[in-house]
C-alpha cells in the first residue's frame, strides 16, 4: 500500500526520553502507583460485570474487527465518499498530511472568525497534533471541557490515560490544582468529588456562553451520509457541538465506517469496554449545516500524520482497528506500574506501544519511541480486552523484529551474542542438560523468598528491572528418570 496523503509527521507523538528511562522515573512514584492501582482495579472489575451482560460479546468482537478491516481495505473510496457527502451538507473538508498541516489549517479556520478563544470537546487527535499549544504560540486560548481534561491543563500536566486523563491524580491533588488555577474558585472547597465538579461546571458554563468557535475530534465518520459522531459522558462534548457558530473537528482518516447502520455494533463495543456502561450518556451526531440549528459554519480537517505509514505495514496495520476504549490500558501489568506518561506519547500503553512507533515511521536509534515495543510482558490481556480484538502482542513481536532489524550494525550487541549463545546451548541436548544442571548452582542466590533480585554484570541488565525465579531443585530430565521407568512413555 502506497502512501495516500503524503509522508508522515511525528506532531505530538514522540516522546522525550526512551520508555526504559521514563519508566524507572515513574516506578520510583509511590503515589502514582497508589492512584493508578486503585483505578484500574475499580474500571476492570465494572468492565467484566459489564461485558458479562451481552451474551454474544464475542460475536460483536468479531463484527467490530472485521468492520474495522473491510474500511482499511476501502479506505481512499471511503474517504472520498465522506468528503462528497459532508461538501453535498453545507460542510468543508481539509486534508491535511500531518501535523504542521493540520495546526495551520486550524489556526487559519479560527482566525477567518475573528475569535481567539476556543472551547474544545476531548480529543486524542488534537493532542496527537500538539494543537493546544500551537494555538497559544498563535495567541489563540484553547479551553478543554472536560473534567479531566481541565484538571490536566490546568495543572499544566499531560494526560496519562485515553479515557482518564488525570487517572494519575488523587481528589486531595485535584482539588489543590483548582484552588491555584481556577478563577474565583470558593477558597474552603473541600475535596468532596461532587464539590469539585461543580466548580468545574461553573467555570466552564462561562466558557461556553460565550464560544464562538468549538473545535472536536471524532469517534465516528459514517462515508455513506458525512456524519460525524461523538460519544462522552458528561455533556460538555454535546455543549460544544451545538452552541457555537463555528465547528471544526480533526478526525483520524481511520475512523470511518461505511454506513450508518454500521454503529451498531460500537455503540454496543465502546461504551462497555471504556466506561463500563451499557450505553453512552451523550452520543452527538450532527450531518452537515442545519440552516438556524447548530453551527452554521462546520469544518473537518482529515489527518493523516503517519497513518498510511502504519497502512502499509500488513501486519501492523490493525493498530488503526483502534476505537480509543482504553480497555488494553486498564488490564496491562506495565501500564498499571508506570502509567502514561512513561510512554511518551498521546497514546500510552498497549495500543500506544504499537501505535506511536508506526505513526512516527523511524525504528532508528534517534526515536524514543522505537522502545515502545518492549513496554509489554506480551501476556496477552490486552487481546482478550480489546473490543475489536487487536492482537497487540503479535504486533509488538512484529515491531521488535523490525526495530532490532533497523539497528543492527556494527558489531553483535550484547543482547545478540546472549542470543548466539543460547541458541548454541539449546542446539543440543547434552549441552542443554548439562546448562540445566549447572544453574542449580545459582539457587543460593533465590534466599528464602526464591526469587533471584540481583545479579553481577551483564546478568545486572535483566534483574535492573525484573526477577528470576530460582532454579528447582531438579530438572525436568531428572524427575523424569526418577519418577518413569525405562521404555515407559
Amino acid at each position: 500500500m502506497t502512501t495516500f496523503l503524503g509522508v508522515p509527521g511525528t506532531g505530538n507523538l514522540r516522546g522525550e526520553e526512551p520508555f526504559p528511562k521514563a519508566a524507572r522515573t515513574a516506578l520510583a512514584d509511590t503515589q502514582l502507583r497508589a492512584n493508578l492501582g486503585a483505578a484500574t482495579t475499580t474500571i476492570r472489575d465494572k468492565r467484566r460485570a459489564a461485558v458479562a451482560e451481552v451474551p454474544d460479546w464475542e460475536q460483536l468482537r468479531f463484527a467490530g474487527s472485521a468492520l474495522k478491516t473491510e474500511v482499511l481495505r476501502r479506505l481512499p473510496e471511503l474517504l472520498e465518499q465522506f468528503e462528497r457527502n459532508v461538501v453535498a451538507r453545507g460542510g468543508a473538508v481539509h486534508w491535511a498530511r500531518d501535523a504542521d498541516e493540520a495546526n495551520r489549517i486550524v489556526t487559519e479556520l479560527i482566525r477567518a472568525t475573528g475569535s481567539d478563544e476556543v472551547v474544545k470537546v476531548k480529543s486524542m487527535a488534537t493532542q496527537e497534533i500538539g494543537l493546544n499549544e500551537h494555538l497559544a504560540g498563535a495567541g489563540i486560548a484553547a479551553i478543554e471541557t472536560d473534567l479531566a481534561e481541565l484538571i490536566v491543563q490546568l495543572g499544566d500536566d499531560k494526560p496519562s490515560h485515553i479515557l482518564v486523563p488525570a487517572i494519575h491524580r488523587n481528589r486531595a491533588e485535584i482539588r489543590e490544582i483548582f484552588l491555584n488555577s481556577m478563577p474565583g474558585i470558593d477558597p474552603d472547597i473541600s475535596d468532596v468529588p461532587r464539590e469539585l465538579a461543580m466548580a468545574a461546571r461553573a467555570h466552564l458554563r462561562r466558557k461556553f456562553l460565550r464560544a464562538k468557535v468549538a473545535v472536536s475530534g471524532a469517534n465516528f465518520g459514517v462515508a455513506e451520509t458525512g456524519t460525524l459522531a461523538v460519544v462522552e459522558s458528561e455533556g460538555n462534548g454535546r455543549m460544544c457541538l451545538t452552541l457555537p457558530e463555528t465547528l471544526i473537528t480533526v478526525m483520524g482518516i481511520e475512523k470511518l465506517v461505511p454506513s450508518f447502520t454500521d454503529l451498531e455494533v460500537f455503540m454496543q463495543l465502546l461504551p462497555r469496554s471504556s466506561t463500563a456502561e451499557r450505553m453512552n450518556p451523550y452520543t452527538s451526531m450532527w450531518t452537515g449545516v442545519h440552516p438556524g440549528d447548530g453551527p452554521q459554519q462546520v469544518h473537518v480537517v482529515l489527518l493523516d500524520n503517519g497513518r498510511t505509514n502504519a497502512l502499509a505495514d500488513e501486519v501492523g496495520r490493525s493498530a488503526l482497528h483502534c476505537i480509543r476504549c482504553s480497555a488494553c490500558l486498564n488490564v496491562c501489568p506495565v501500564y498499571e506500574r508506570v502509567g502514561g506518561h512513561a510512554y511518551g506519547s498521546v497514546y500510552p500503553g498497549p495500543i500506544g506501544a504499537i501505535l506511536s512507533p508506526q505513526l512516527t515511521g523511524n525504528a532508528g536509534r534517534d526515536d524514543p519511541n522505537a522502545t515502545l515495543p518492549y513496554a509489554s510482558t506480551l501476556c496477552g490481556a490486552c487481546f482478550d480486552a480489546c473490543p475489536v480484538r487487536i492482537d497487540i502482542p503479535s504486533i509488538l513481536v512484529h515491531l521488535r523484529a523490525q526495530q532490532v532489524d533497523a539497528t543492527r550494525q556494527g558489531p553483535p550487541s550484547p543482547q545478540d551474542l546472549a542470543m548466539r549463545a543460547a541458541g548454541w546451548v539449546m542446539g543440543s541436548a547434552k549441552r542443554f542438560a548439562a546448562a540445566e544442571s549447572a544453574a542449580k548452582g545459582a539457587r543460593l542466590l533465590g534466599g528464602r523468598k526464591g526469587r533471584i533480585t540481583a545479579l553481577p554484570y551483564p546478568g545486572s541488565k535483566w534483574t535492573a528491572g525484573r526477577d528470576f525465579p530460582a532454579p528447582p531443585r531438579e530438572t525436568f530430565r531428572q524427575w523424569w528418570s526418577r519418577t518413569h521407568t525405562e521404555g515407559e512413555v
